[in-house]
């Protein structure tokens, strides 16, 4: 597969744990991976895919370190990049806002000259709302590491099987 760079915000460290099993998943290094508050327009030029991941804070809030992020991604090139986005929530304790920051990155990158890739069914999730289910798919791979962190690693390896074919 081309060049992926996985680009993460963490708060607690949920995130970042989850993106290094995503990039392990994709057979991504650890020099590969980095953090959203630290990455610069060479992060992105280089990469063919990026990996986006988060977490969702609040009432369906994007993680601290994306305020600026996003932002900063919008001023890169994006232009004919390929994008996959992932990210964490609860989907008991914030049933109506379950991993809205998916959503939400979508959303902002949404005019960038990008190609999303890697949306998921909703079958197999409970929830009542998210800001991430566009067409009755998520957008991106939802994980909730606090009600169904069993399932993370299968719903992992079947979101980069999806990306990679």
């Amino acid at each position: 597969m081309s060049k992926i760079a996985i680009i993460y915000g963490s708060t607690t460290g949920v995130t970042e744990e989850v993106a290094s099993r995503v990039a392990a998943a994709f057979g991504v290094t650890a020099a590969d991976i980095h953090n959203i508050s630290e990455i610069d327009a060479t992060t992105t030029e280089s990469a063919e895919l990026l990996v986006l991941g988060t977490s969702t804070w609040g009432s369906g809030e994007l993680q601290d370190d994306w305020f600026d992020g996003i932002e900063k991604l919008k001023g890169y090139n994006l232009s004919g990049k390929k994008v996959a986005i992932f990210g964490c929530g609860d989907s008991e304790c914030y049933p109506d806002t379950f991993c809205d920051a998916i959503g939400i990155i979508h959303d902002q990158l949404r005019d960038s000259g990008c190609t999303f890739v890697g949306s998921v069914s909703t079958d197999g999730y409970s929830f009542d709302s998210s800001a991430a289910v566009q067409d009755g798919r998520f957008v991106g791979l939802p994980l909730d590491e606090v009600n169904q962190s069993d399932k993370t690693d299968g719903r992992i390896a079947a979101w980069v099987a999806s990306i990679k074919g």
